[in-house]
């Protein structure tokens, strides 16, 4: 029996499911591809509640194959093209059973690792029958995590078709940013449009070509567009959404966004691997404060200016760390807050604050500042030990051209003490040779 998802794509007919390197598979296609695939398991003996990768990049025949993964009841581990020893540091964490590569001409094929998975977190997806999802964090401030999620909890979330869209896929399959654009959009009947690098050019080119009504992206992807200026290359006339999330947005970055975009719609989003992605609404294009919707089986609490969260849709837990969900199902997202009425404002995660000589400092309001200055690409903000003040600010930033180091630093200084604080002011800047962003877009945390 096809799975309720599939039997939905159906009713979609020769409709645009994807768009990939150009080229158009209509809900009809990929259905086809989705059948190819159950031969495909069949044949290699995928067996429900297996642990399996699907490594490739995101085009149809990948978006089939997780399908088919979800149909079959596998615990799916989906992965991007990775260094060997991260990739088979993965492996070993997800205790993956057989991995599935999807080559860039769409061939795939199947091999098995002679592991058998017995984390205790497994039987729970077995059990019930149910396809599961291993996803690994980013590691941008520490070592990877690997939250275990149950597939039929993630589609549940999925009403019936409403407007179908045209979106822009920016994060891969690998992280739940990807997942929730391909699965939300196949389910309403939209049409996903995939990109082969993730430039400013290429990603406006994409808008243009293929009429993208949603990009959903990242606050230092978005400020890298407007630096390259590929906006005003392109007719960008299609896009009537522009969503934000997994870091902090600077108030700089967000006000030069709105002036850039005035007629699109800009949206705070937030969610995390192990717990979905959240409804969220913005007070409006030009502020950082969002609503956290109460609706969806989601619930959110404060406590001590900090964000906790209860999900119906929820990890597990972690097949490597604990699981920081208190006795009520509340996970502690880290993430401290401030609040105005039912309204709230992202400061930046607990372990990021940085406390001189007993004040507070939040990186992202010095970060905001930084990207002010002339010059500057990307600025990161960190603390360093201080005999004197207990730690006291450090900023690392990107130039967009060469200069003088003594000049940025002097600049710098001297345009933080019109906007800060003395004590948010860097005490140490340093000039970065490369890029301070990983490849999901998304800062570097412990590079600061």
């Amino acid at each position: 029996m096809a799975h309720p998802l599939l039997d939905r794509l159906k009713s979609f007919g020769d409709n645009q499911a994807v768009v990939f390197e150009g080229q158009t598979c209509g809900y009809a296609d990929l259905l086809r591809l989705v059948d190819q695939w159950r031969s495909f398991l069949d044949a290699n003996g995928v067996a429900a509640g297996e642990v399996v990768t699907l490594e490739g990049s995101y085009s149809p025949e990948a978006c089939a194959g997780l399908l088919a993964l979800i149909e079959r009841g596998v615990i799916v581990v989906p992965l991007t093209v990775l260094p060997a020893a991260k990739r088979a540091d993965f492996l070993e964490i997800a205790e993956v059973e057989v991995v599935i590569r999807v080559d860039p001409d769409g061939a795939h094929q199947a091999e098995r690792t002679g592991r058998a998975a017995s984390h205790e977190l497994y039987p729970k997806l077995r059990e019930t029958g149910h396809a599961g999802l291993v996803l690994f964090s980013s590691g941008t401030s520490g070592r990877s995590k690997a939250s275990v999620l149950d597939f039929e909890k993630v589609l549940a979330r999925y009403g019936e078709p409403a407007r179908p869209m045209r979106i822009l896929s920016f994060l891969s399959l690998d992280h739940i940013g990807g997942v929730n654009t391909l699965l939300h959009t196949l389910s309403q009947g939209g049409t996903v449009i995939t990109v082969g690098e993730r430039t400013p050019e290429s990603i406006c080119r994409t808008v243009r070509e293929h009429g993208v009504e949603v990009l959903p992206t990242t606050p230092t992807f978005l400020n890298m567009l407007l630096i390259s200026g590929a906006h005003q290359r392109y007719d960008t006339g299609s896009l009537r959404l522009i969503t934000y999330g997994t870091e902090p947005m600077p108030m700089r970055t967000l006000e030069r966004l709105h002036a850039a975009f005035p007629e699109v719609r800009l949206k705070q989003t937030y969610g995390l691997s192990e717990l979905g992605i959240l409804p969220t609404r913005s007070r409006g294009n030009d502020t950082l404060w969002v609503k956290l919707g109460t609706d969806a089986g989601f619930e959110h609490k404060i406590v001590d200016n900090v964000l906790w969260i209860r999900s119906e849709m929820a990890m597990l837990g972690y097949l490597n760390a604990p699981a920081p969900f208190d006795e009520q199902g509340f996970f502690n997202t880290q993430d401290v807050v401030q609040v105005d009425g039912e309204w709230i404002r992202i400061l930046g995660r607990d372990s990021e604050i940085i406390n001189v000589g007993g004040e507070k400092v939040y990186p992202s309001e010095v970060e905001s500042v930084l990207l002010e200055v002339p010059n500057i690409a990307e600025a990161m903000v960190s603390g360093r030990p201080s005999p004197v003040m207990g730690m006291v600010v450090k900023a690392r930033v990107t130039l967009i051209e060469d200069e003088d180091r003594r000049e940025v630093t002097r600049r710098i200084r001297e345009f933080c003490a019109t906007r800060l604080e003395a004590f948010k002011i860097p005490a140490q800047v340093e000039i970065a040779d490369a890029p301070q962003h990983s490849d999901r877009f998304k800062k570097i945390r412990s590079a600061a």
